[in-house]
């Protein structure tokens, strides 16, 4: 059952996976939220982890970093590991305004500048990459109930981190998008392709507008609000 990319059986990921891009805070999750915790993939260290949260079993396995290797990981999650539903967890650069660090952004869908639906081959057409509106309707129930600053809307989903275009990202803030990130648009992609789940949800962690930027301690405990939105909402 194994895979290239994951030595793993059937049966070791529960149907709910939530995929930080960082192996080391896909250990961090499993090990602060989770209880009964196995170690399920170590190949390439993309470590993946299988307990409880509440009495529902979740996973958790990182995606790195990228639509590549997100399209991956989540391919063989979704086909070989009878994954139904992926819950992208992480960080986002905020392009407008009104999101300041440690609001959280829900993707309801993701633009891209990747070439990544060129795979489709739709002619005359661009395919536009949305979430599951059922775990976006519970996010946002959530976050209410929680109390948490949070938005939702489109993102960003973009190959370049280093752009040599310094304001490229304006020409996507004037159309409303929210934040800028590198997974959700492949994600969201695979998992139309095979009638599957995924939502992005993230902590903004740096702003194009403003100069703060959170400092190591300060991601974690914004990523905590953002994680239990996330678990709580596994199906």
């Amino acid at each position: 059952m194994a895979t290239p990319h994951i030595q793993a059986s059937l049966g070791d990921f529960a149907k709910t996976v939530l995929m930080p891009g960082d192996p080391l805070r896909a250990k961090y999750i499993a090990d602060t939220f989770l209880t009964n915790v196995k170690q399920v993939n170590t190949v390439r260290n993309m470590f993946g982890f299988t307990g409880l949260y509440q009495g529902k079993p979740v996973s958790v396995m990182a995606s790195g970093m990228g639509m590549p290797s997100m399209g991956i990981y989540s391919h063989e999650l979704f086909t070989t590991f009878a994954v139904d539903t992926i819950i992208r967890v992480g960080t986002t650069g905020a392009y407008v305004k009104q999101a300041k660090l440690f609001d959280i952004i829900i993707a309801q869908g993701a633009s891209t500048d990747s070439n990544w639906a060129s795979q489709f081959q739709l002619r005359n057409g661009t395919f536009s990459a949305l979430g599951s509106f059922s775990l976006l309707e519970q996010a946002v129930q959530q976050c209410r109930k929680m109390n948490a600053p949070f938005h939702v809307g489109n993102v960003l989903s973009s190959d370049v981190f280093y752009d040599v275009d310094p304001d490229k990202w304006k020409k996507w803030e004037a159309l409303g998008v929210l934040g800028v990130e590198m997974e959700a648009y492949a994600l969201y992609a695979n998992a139309a392709r095979l009638g599957k789940k995924a939502l992005a949800i993230m902590s903004v962690s740096d702003s194009f507008h403003y100069k703060e930027i959170l400092t190591p301690q300060q991601r974690e405990v914004g990523l905590k609000l953002m994680l239990e939105v996330a678990l709580s909402i596994a199906p």
